[in-house]
């Protein structure tokens, strides 16, 4: 098959805050639950939060300093900041991100697309090189959930952490390693309850920060939203690798949303993934939504663990409902010091 224009990836980089919060650490300590039940649940062992003062937009610029300085720190034409946790309401994150990385008056925005966001940023980037709107583009995912959690609320402060990703995209051939194949995205707007922060929007606003601290958290429907991630993310990649015509057994790299390892087990088993395929690092960083599957890559390439070329499947599933899959050949990056 001909060589068609495509967008690929060439770098990759990732930044986690330093603070590392273990599941007996305090405040998780003082939860009603322990190490082994938050481990068993969810396959957490450890995540990262960030200081006081450490803001979104600190940890996307490392990230993307990290993964600009992997692609040998080409010309950018285009940044896309995936967050749920921007630094502002208004204005958004990108711009300052941009602004902070030399970039100049390149256009940046931000997009809400809560742990689905890596794949429709990617989603983003590769319209923009494939229309020739763009030739290099930033994409960038950065959360500090730490920051919109509940301490005392189970559901959520012993799953959600913080951390950056980033990957540069530049204009290439479909041939090439690292080029994006085909991209599946999905919404379900009348699920927009199963996690969601309801004071402080449009709808109800809180301008003195009267409303309880729940409803100024972040608060998830955890058992439904369980149930939905597995059965969008099983679709949405079963959809993906039929309209690639990649057998299953084909795939080299399967990186779900690292939001629950029993999660991406049972997605991974209903697809059909070999276990030798099957990539996570949940137990050591926590969920850091749409930073979770750069995070994961940016491991991947430090430890050579995947095969220049191999066919990569991503997908995620958050809240709004959002639901992503892309499918891509893994890149030709190597380590960076």
């Amino acid at each position: 098959m001909a060589s068609s224009l495509a967008s690929v990836v060439c770098g990759i980089g990732s930044f986690l805050p330093p603070r590392i919060v273990a599941n007996g650490d305090p405040p998780l300590s003082e939860l009603d639950t322990t190490a082994e039940w938050i481990r068993s649940r969810t396959g957490i062992e450890r995540r990262r939060w960030v200081d006081p003062g450490t803001s979104t937009g600190d940890l996307a610029v490392e990230a993307g300093r990290a993964a600009l300085r992997s692609a040998g720190d080409p010309v950018v034409d285009l940044v896309v900041l995936t967050t749920t946790t921007p630094d502002h309401h208004s204005p958004g994150t990108a711009p300052w991100v941009a602004a902070r990385l030399g970039l100049g008056t390149v256009p940046a925005f931000d997009i809400a697309a809560a742990c689905s966001g890596f794949t429709y940023g990617l989603a983003v980037g590769d319209a923009w090189i494939r229309s020739g709107s763009a030739d290099c583009v930033l994409v960038l995912a950065a959360e500090t959930l730490s920051t919109i959690t509940d301490p005392a609320d189970r559901g959520t402060a012993v799953v959600f952490a913080d951390g950056a990703g980033a990957a540069v995209l530049r204009s290439g051939g479909s041939e090439e390693p690292g080029a994006v194949q085909a991209v599946c995205l999905g919404s379900d707007g009348t699920q927009k309850d199963l996690a969601v922060v309801n004071a402080g929007g449009s709808r109800r606003p809180d301008p003195e920060g009267a409303a309880e601290l729940a409803d100024r958290c972040l608060q998830m429907r955890g058992p439904d939203m369980f149930a939905h991630a597995v059965r969008r993310m099983t679709e949405v990649s079963r959809l993906l690798l039929e309209r690639l015509e990649w057998p299953v057994d084909s795939v080299g790299a399967f990186i779900g949303h690292q939001a629950n390892q029993r999660i991406l087990d049972k997605v991974a088993d209903l697809v059909g993934v070999p276990a030798a395929s099957r990539f996570a690092n949940i137990r050591e960083v926590g969920n850091t939504s749409s930073a979770s599957i750069p995070l994961v890559m940016d491991d991947l390439i430090k430890t050579g663990a995947v095969p220049c070329g191999s066919r990569t499947l991503l997908t995620a599933f958050g809240g709004g409902a959002v639901w992503g899959a892309v499918g891509l050949t893994w890149p030709d990056i190597k380590p960076t010091p």
